[in-house]
């Protein structure tokens, strides 16, 4: 019997995401992630409250296709 999973093969191209949906997807850990958003070298988060955070789908691709030369636009 297939296992159905709530979690996509894919980081879909528009929209947010949460932390956990491309966790996998992401060749570093949350803290290194948060590291490198607070840094300019990762997409920067969207707070919606305390507890809840964002990061745009768009931003997260070209993020993954080149992740050592990525780099915030102001």
């Amino acid at each position: 019997m297939k296992e159905i999973s709530n979690s996509p093969d894919t980081i879909p191209k528009l929209g947010k995401s949460r932390w956990s949906k491309i966790a996998k997807f992401s060749p570093f850990s949350k803290e290194k992630f948060r590291q490198l958003s607070k840094a300019g070298k990762a997409p920067q988060p969207e707070r919606m409250g305390v507890r809840c955070t964002f990061y745009d789908n768009a931003e997260l691709h070209k993020w993954l296709a080149d992740p050592i030369n990525y780099r915030v636009e102001e």
